[in-house]
């Protein structure tokens, strides 16, 4: 089954082998999940944070957990503003 999520902002910690997304749903729903890769492993990105079936009604939401729950997270992150 294809990954159905869009992701609307997406964190690399320094070294590009862990990662936060911050992702809308197709229900309309929003989460948050931390994902780790290994270059030398070729499967890619894999949760390590488990915190993807926690559902937010706004993206701004889901990204405010994310500042408080992942701590390398930069507290002044904020969304991209959406083209108009």
């Amino acid at each position: 089954m294809a990954h159905e999520n869009k992701v609307i902002l997406s964190v690399n910690l320094e070294g590009d082998t862990v990662c936060v997304d911050i992702f809308e749903r197709p229900d309309g729903s929003f989460g948050f999940d931390e994902f780790r890769r290994d270059p030398e492993d070729m499967r890619g990105w894999f949760s390590i944070g488990y915190h993807g079936e926690k559902r937010f009604e706004t993206a701004e939401g889901a990204l405010t957990r994310a500042k408080q729950t992942v701590g390398w997270l930069d507290d002044s992150l904020s969304l991209p503003v959406a083209p108009r």
